[in-house]
């Protein structure tokens, strides 16, 4: 699978979110505000999670297609993945 540079961006951002909440704990910052955080950077990373997946996915119905395989497992496979990432 190749991995866009938007896919790359949003866990460059992940990380850097990752370093702030660091960061807010070194500071002692509020309870609330590192949850906060902490809740936005897990949105995030399920959302990557769903565009990998879901891109992975597409290159994997379009291989399957031309090479006349069903694509009935494959969907199964991708949705497995994002139901174990939760």
């Amino acid at each position: 699978m190749d991995y866009n540079d938007q896919m790359k961006n949003r866990v460059k951002r992940i990380e850097g979110q990752l370093r702030g909440i660091l960061k807010m704990m070194e500071e002692n910052k509020d309870c609330k505000e590192v949850i906060t955080q902490l809740s936005a950077s897990r949105t995030a990373i399920d959302r990557t999670i769903g565009l990998i997946v879901s891109s992975n996915l597409v290159e994997c119905v379009r291989e399957a297609e031309k090479n006349g395989e069903k694509t009935e497992e494959l969907v199964k496979e991708a949705v497995n993945l994002l139901v174990r990432s939760r």
